[in-house]
């Protein structure tokens, strides 16, 4: 069975978060995700969504830790998805690599239709939302 493993980019900025639209021609298309993709040999998860939020948005993150890691697939390929939350660090978000983006609170979040894969931690974020981000902001 082959295994993909994939970096998905919370990236945090003022309380709000950064999510990007697929492509229309991508599968998926036009579905809003967390930004990010496939981890090349070698490369730790780390560094997969740094190269991946720059290439998609132009923006420079720092991944700071692992909110949870979930499984999808069949028997010929598993993909393993690594949610990590990751502080902007730098740069104005550009469609580059996707179709949209935006800066989204709890309250607009769930107006924009997810990846099936994503829509579990976009719950997850909504419930625990002053937690991870008051939190987060705080120290820096």
């Amino acid at each position: 069975m082959r295994v993909v493993e994939v970096g998905c980019a919370i990236i945090h900025k003022n309380g709000r978060i950064l999510i990007a639209q697929r492509h229309l021609q991508d599968s998926f298309g036009g579905l809003w995700e967390f930004p990010g993709g496939k981890r090349e040999e070698g490369e730790t998860i780390e560094a997969c969504l740094s190269r991946e939020a720059q290439e998609e948005l132009g923006v420079g993150v720092y991944p700071e830790r692992l909110l949870c890691r979930r499984e999808h697939g069949n028997e010929d390929r598993r993909i393993s998805l690594f949610f990590f939350f990751c502080k902007w660090e730098n740069g104005a978000p550009r469609a580059i690599d996707c179709k949209d983006f935006r800066w989204v609170g709890p309250e607009e979040i769930r107006s924009y239709t997810f990846l099936p894969g994503d829509l579990e931690v976009v719950e997850d974020l909504i419930l625990h939302w002053e937690e991870y981000f008051k939190t987060a902001e705080m120290g820096r």
